[in-house]
């Protein structure tokens, strides 16, 4: 397996500031983001935000040969959705806004599930328990935990809401690329996989849908959709391990963490 690197206290600090100015990336787009609006005004407006306000770097755009500083995934697509000025968002949408930001030489990368106008109750609650069962992960994050012990707490919970986790795309390291190594899955084992070390720093991000797990990619190479056409949705910070737990480097301005959900 390849290296995992380590953070130094400096590297951190850097990092931090990273994560929250992509923070504050998703508070300005709260105000933006409404029935009516195209995917692809959504990557205007933060390509603009980043670089024109933040002075920083969107990460994705060049990325792996991707243009768009973002991937803005409707409804049944479960990740990689293509920014377009024909996608226009309607009322009763659920978006999910995946956005990277290098500032200092590293990455943070972090996103947000949008909900538009009247969403349906099934709809806002797949939402709101992928969101629980990426805080279960983040919980179970402390020097001498396991990445088993992360995509166990994840999947559990999510299986026992009656929900499925997408295996192919995972959690990653971050730092001074987009990913390093580990790979952080969301399904697993207790006790087992690498052995949390304080100075990882590594996404969170689970994908969780309403249906089965099967997924498929779209001619265009990149959008990710349920096999079943089914609803999907994903939530992710990027999270540092301390000394006595996590950090939460992408934490926004509208949230605070919340206490452990029992399983």
């Amino acid at each position: 397996m390849a290296k995992v690197t380590l953070k130094s206290a400096e590297e951190l600090r850097v990092m931090r500031e990273a994560g929250r100015l992509l923070a504050s990336v998703f508070s300005y787009l709260d105000k933006q983001i409404v029935p009516g609006i195209s995917t692809m005004d959504i990557n205007h407006w933060a390509e603009r935000y980043i670089v024109d306000h933040l002075q920083a770097r969107p990460a994705s755009k060049g990325q792996y040969g991707y243009q768009y500083v973002l991937n803005a995934s409707v409804n049944h697509v479960v990740c990689h959705g293509i920014p377009s000025e024909t996608q226009k968002l309607k009322s009763g949408d659920i978006v999910n806004v995946d956005i990277t930001l290098e500032k200092g030489g590293f990455i943070a990368d972090s996103s947000k599930m949008y909900l538009l106008g009247d969403v349906k109750p099934y709809a806002k609650r797949l939402v709101d328990k992928t969101y629980e069962s990426m805080w279960q992960g983040i919980h179970a994050v402390k020097p001498g935990a396991t990445l088993g012990d992360v995509g166990y707490a994840i999947q559990q919970y999510a299986e026992k809401q009656g929900y499925s986790i997408v295996r192919e795309y995972c959690g990653h390291g971050i730092g001074r690329e987009m990913h390093e190594e580990p790979q952080v899955l969301h399904y697993g084992k207790k006790g087992k996989g690498l052995t949390l070390q304080e100075g990882m720093v590594f996404t969170i991000e689970p994908m969780v849908n309403q249906g089965k797990a099967k997924i498929k990619t779209k001619k265009d190479g990149w959008t990710v959709v349920t096999s079943d056409k089914k609803l999907s949705a994903q939530w992710e910070h990027t999270i540092a391990v301390t000394s006595s737990g996590f950090e939460v480097l992408t934490l926004r301005d509208d949230e605070t963490i919340p206490t452990a959900i029992s399983q």
